[in-house]
């Protein structure tokens, strides 16, 4: 799989990249630590050198998983975790630095990243000067490679990236969930910052398992989701219709078309989360897909059949 520099670093990360937010369990229903850690080395086998994770996955169960699943490879992989909205201030980034490093069994990690603005969840008012300071200070002791943000809108984005250098953006965003294209993509593009996509597959909707009469399981995050809501669900079966007779021609999956597409677009990455093993293999085969103009437009198109009739809340979830 080819390498591709995360912003300006000297990081080279894959197209792909293993999300890890249900290796957490929390928010998840029928999550096994044994497959996610299968999962995991899957992914490495079959080149995904980058792995996303944060604190709050789990309250850190994630990165323990990751420990656990690539411990004796940790120098060939790259390293994302993040910071959660409610340590902020400046020895709270520090101390919840300190915590995923002995939670993930290393003495660095390649990208640390801002999970979501201070005051997001009703979290405390911390001035992004505070918290980048920490950043920074983290930066040059080595406890951390680069930096990086996460759910920043653009004027968020370049407020931060005047106390210091910002590496990349991680949003939400899928054939079915584009806002950052309109918003912070174009700041990304001119100041070097690499976008990695998470719900890159639209949180599995885009994989089209779930048809229209589909129900999830109590404390199933995706309940909450708005993509798998009323008229936009509805609008999503038909995109669904058209992206599955795509997928047939070009001889992949829908999910690896789904990937494959993002990781055509402009500076872009993508984050995708595995179950078992063999998901994580089939995301990571994305990379090999061959997509012409033509048919990035008819997947482009399809995708709009969404995206044109959502409003402008950058929230996918309604918590």
């Amino acid at each position: 799989m080819e390498l591709r520099q995360l912003g300006t670093s000297e990081i080279q990360i894959s197209p792909i990249l293993m999300g890890t937010w249900q290796a957490g369990k929390q928010m998840w229903v029928g999550i096994d630590d044994a497959e996610s850690i299968q999962a995991l080395r899957a992914a490495f086998d079959g080149g995904i050198n980058t792995i996303d994770t944060a604190e709050v996955y789990g309250n850190g169960h994630a990165e323990r998983i990751i420990a656990r699943a690539l411990g004796d490879v940790r120098h060939e992989v790259v390293y994302a975790s993040k910071v959660f909205a409610n340590h902020l201030a400046y020895d709270q980034v520090i101390k919840a630095c300190h915590r995923s490093l002995k939670n993930l069994a290393t003495d660095y990690i390649d990208l640390y990243q801002i999970h979501w603005p201070a005051g997001t969840f009703n979290s405390p008012e911390v001035p992004i000067e505070e918290t980048m300071g920490a950043m920074n200070t983290l930066r040059r002791q080595g406890k951390i490679r680069a930096i990086g943000v996460s759910n920043f809108s653009g004027r968020q984005l370049e407020e931060a990236a005047r106390y210091g250098r910002i590496e990349s953006l991680q949003p939400p965003y899928s054939l079915f969930w584009r806002h950052v294209e309109k918003d912070a993509m174009p700041f990304c593009r001119e100041h070097q910052i690499t976008i990695l996509s998470y719900s890159s597959l639209a949180q599995g909707l885009l994989t089209g398992r779930f048809g229209p009469d589909h129900k999830f399981a109590k404390g199933d995050n995706r309940a909450k989701n708005r993509l798998f809501q009323g008229e936009t669900f509805e609008r999503a079966q038909l995109a669904l219709a058209r992206l599955r007779e795509i997928a047939q021609k070009a001889g992949v999956s829908m999910a690896q078309l789904a990937l494959a597409w993002l990781i055509h677009q402009p500076r872009t990455c993508a984050i995708a989360g595995a179950r078992n093993a063999e998901q994580a293999r089939q995301n990571a085969a994305a990379t090999d897909a061959v997509l012409s103009d033509t048919v990035l437009a008819e997947i482009d198109a399809a995708g709009r059949i969404v995206t044109d009739k959502l409003d402008d809340n950058p929230v996918m979830w309604q918590w």
